[in-house]
């Protein structure tokens, strides 16, 4: 008897897996027809059903971006020379672009004559159609001989960020 009852309440759930599995014992399901206070659910066309005969069309999946525009170069502005008490050239780089860039900062100090002493800078990561200002080290053991600070004016383009 003890195993009569466990065989009986195997085959209840086993029933019930099967209703919840098919959908059977769902009330609330729409199997084509109308439900009390909705409407009727259109059928498949043959043509839009995988069992209608026909061979489908594959959809094809067309690339939803396009290539992005090539990346314009920015503009790199002196603001301050570096000097002993602020060994530092201070530079406005703007990016022109409408989407964030790496560009590429060159400065070069000079002494009274205009002899390069070093050229420093990099590249330097600036936000979409924004300035930001930059200070360029300037380590240098002729540190007190800088008088003049160059930049170049065309921040060249690297890559977009």
């Amino acid at each position: 008897m003890y195993m009569r009852g466990r065989g009986l309440g195997l085959t209840v759930v086993s029933v019930v897996v099967v209703l919840a599995l098919t959908g059977c014992g769902d009330s609330g399901q729409d199997h084509g027809g109308s439900k009390p206070g909705g409407s009727a659910r259109p059928s498949s066309s043959p043509s839009s059903s995988p069992s209608g005969g026909g061979s489908q069309p594959t959809p094809t999946v067309s690339p939803s971006r396009s290539k992005a525009p090539p990346l314009k170069d920015g503009t790199a502005v002196l603001v301050r020379c570096a000097s002993t008490e602020d060994p530092y050239a201070t530079v406005e780089i703007r990016n022109p672009n409408g989407r964030d860039a790496v560009l590429n900062l060159s400065v070069s100090f000079a002494d009274a004559n205009g002899f390069v002493l070093m050229t420093a800078g990099g590249q330097i990561s600036v936000p979409a159609k924004d300035t930001w200002t930059y200070r360029v080290p300037a380590k240098s053991p002729h540190l007190d001989k800088i008088v003049q600070c160059d930049v170049d004016p065309v921040a060249k383009a690297a890559w977009a960020t």
